[in-house]
């Protein structure tokens, strides 16, 4: 049986940070603390900054669900700006921004979008490493 937490934060720049320490605590509690847990809170920081910056529902919640489900994590970040898809560009060296999804596409194993019938939702599936245990039960 998969195990699943799912967490909201307000649509504000100053609660990515929230999202990364809880995205941190729910691997942690998974037993997941090795470079695949690095690697899933920089892509969870980078998501939810994305669903931040590029949502313009005011008032908005983004909503962060992990599921780890035998040796796979998958990371979903929804918002409710559904008809805006992101869109991987090629960034100049002296920009500051506008690498998060080649990030994406760097560290996980896949990553992807779908729309649904109110939100958008942006995932990454990682592949966890054959020496990492996975606990059974919570």
């Amino acid at each position: 049986m998969p195990k699943t937490t799912t967490f909201r934060i307000p649509k504000h720049r100053r609660h990515v940070s929230t999202a990364r320490r809880q995205v941190a605590k729910s691997l942690a509690d998974w037993g997941i603390t090795d470079e695949l847990a690095d690697n899933a809170v920089l892509l969870a920081s980078e998501l939810v900054t994305n669903a931040v910056r590029h949502c313009r529902v005011t008032c908005a919640l983004v909503e962060v669900t992990l599921t780890l489900q035998e040796r796979e994590l998958r990371l979903e970040v929804s918002d409710p700006e559904r008809d805006r898809f992101p869109q991987p560009r090629d960034s100049a060296l002296d920009e500051e921004g506008g690498r998060g999804l080649a990030l994406v596409a760097a560290l996980a194993e896949t990553w992807g979008y779908q729309r649904g019938p109110y939100t958008k939702c942006v995932w990454a599936v990682f592949t966890l490493a054959e020496n990492i245990c996975v606990p059974s039960a919570l």
